[in-house]
């Protein structure tokens, strides 16, 4: 049976990134350092083939996507948008440590969302519906291999939730320019809606021929 890979990248670097900020929805460019790090991994590192390219609409995912794949027309995806972290976005972690409420958010407390922000509810099923549309377009057309630029809590979730292995969000960090590669075999997709996590991407050089075969 035919098997679909699907890379996931993350964003590369802003500046905000270095400051330690909660940057969800804001709209931030990425930074010199950022664009300069994406063309010289391109240079050391395969990114593999793609037949088509999805992003998130904000400008560091956009870009870091044209960085990479600058011939393939990113297909821009508004629900792959990273968490909406409403009053904290702009600030940092030290910045809100004395707010109670945030410590109940960060640790995870059921129904505690940042103030005129996104549950982690409303953010799981929005992505997780996105995702299984991408997949089913995929399936439907025939697509074997496509990338998804999008943001480090957006990729986490997802592997979390439909991976294999089963890993918590935490142990699926990665850094900007980087992500991971799945294969998504359909009768295992349309009976569990489950996929594998088979690489970490980019690859090293002839790395990927081996894992794709």
């Amino acid at each position: 049976m035919k098997s679909y890979y699907i890379y996931f990248y993350r964003n590369g670097l802003t500046d905000s990134n270095l400051e330690g900020k909660y940057i969800g929805h804001t709209d931030v460019e990425l930074s010199e350092d950022g664009v300069k790090q994406i063309e010289q991994m391109k240079k050391d590192y395969d990114y593999p083939y793609v037949e088509a390219v999805f992003t998130s609409p904000l400008k560091r995912c956009t870009k870091t996507a044209n960085l990479v794949y600058p011939d393939k027309e990113a297909i821009v995806i508004n629900d792959l948008i990273e968490y909406n972290f409403g009053e904290y976005e702009g600030r940092t972690a030290e910045e809100l440590k004395e707010n109670e409420l945030f410590s109940r958010w960060l640790s995870g407390e059921q129904g505690v969302e940042p103030p005129f922000g996104e549950s982690n509810e409303a953010f799981a099923n929005r992505v997780a519906n996105c995702f299984i549309k991408i997949v089913d377009g995929l399936l439907k057309t025939g697509t074997t291999k496509a990338a998804i630029f999008t943001h480090g809590g957006v990729i986490m979730y997802l592997l979390s939730a439909f991976g294999i292995p089963e890993a918590p969000m935490h142990e699926w960090l990665m850094p900007g320019g980087c992500g991971y590669a799945i294969r998504i075999t359909p009768g295992i997709w349309s009976r569990g809606r489950k996929f594998e996590v088979i690489a970490e991407v980019p690859y090293v050089p002839g790395e990927d021929e081996e894992i794709t075969e």
